[in-house]
C-alpha cells in the first residue's frame, strides 16, 4: 500500500516554483539584443517589465540608445536626450547630464567610425606598468619595460 501511495504522490507532486531571476539576469536581458534571448528569458523579461512600468520605460530608452550606438546615429542624440528628460527616470537623467557635459565628443563618438580604443589601451598598459613599478625604479627602467612589451606584441 505504501509503494502504491508513494507512486501516486510522485505523479501529483507540484513542480517546485521557479527561482526568481537575479538583478544580473534582468540587466543582461535588458542590454542584450532581443533576438539573442531564449523564449523563456524573453517571457520572464516581459512579465517583469509588465509589473514595473519605470523599468519598462528604462528598457525602452536603453534599447533606443543602443540603436543609436550600433547604427552610428549620433545626429539623433538630441532627440533621445529630450525623450529621456521628458520621462521621470532620475538615474537616466544623471546619465544624460553626463553626456551633455561633452555633447560634441559624444555625438562624434556615436557618428564617426574612428575610435581611440587602441590608444586608450596602450595608455592603460603603460599606467599598469608604472603602478607595478611604483617606488622601485626610475624612468629609464620604465622606458625599457614599455619598449620590451611593445616589441613582444609586434
Amino acid at each position: 500500500m505504501r509503494v502504491y501511495l508513494a507512486k501516486l504522490r510522485a505523479d501529483f507532486a507540484p513542480t517546485p516554483p521557479r527561482k526568481a531571476p537575479s538583478v544580473r539576469d534582468v540587466t543582461s536581458w535588458l542590454t542584450r539584443h532581443p533576438d539573442r534571448l531564449t523564449d523563456d528569458q524573453a517571457q520572464q523579461l516581459k512579465t517583469i517589465l509588465a509589473r514595473c512600468p519605470a523599468l519598462d520605460r528604462t528598457a525602452h530608452h536603453t534599447s533606443a540608445f543602443a540603436e543609436l550606438m550600433n547604427a552610428r546615429q549620433g545626429k539623433h542624440l538630441d532627440q533621445w536626450i529630450a525623450q529621456v528628460q521628458a520621462d521621470d527616470l532620475p538615474a537616466l537623467h544623471t546619465f544624460v547630464t553626463g553626456l551633455s557635459q561633452d555633447l560634441d565628443a559624444v555625438v562624434a563618438g556615436l557618428s564617426l567610425r574612428y575610435s581611440s580604443g587602441a590608444v586608450e589601451g596602450q595608455n592603460n598598459k603603460i599606467k599598469m606598468l608604472k603602478r607595478q613599478m611604483f617606488g622601485r625604479a626610475n624612468f629609464d627602467l620604465l622606458r625599457k619595460r614599455v619598449l620590451l612589451t611593445t616589441r613582444g606584441r609586434s
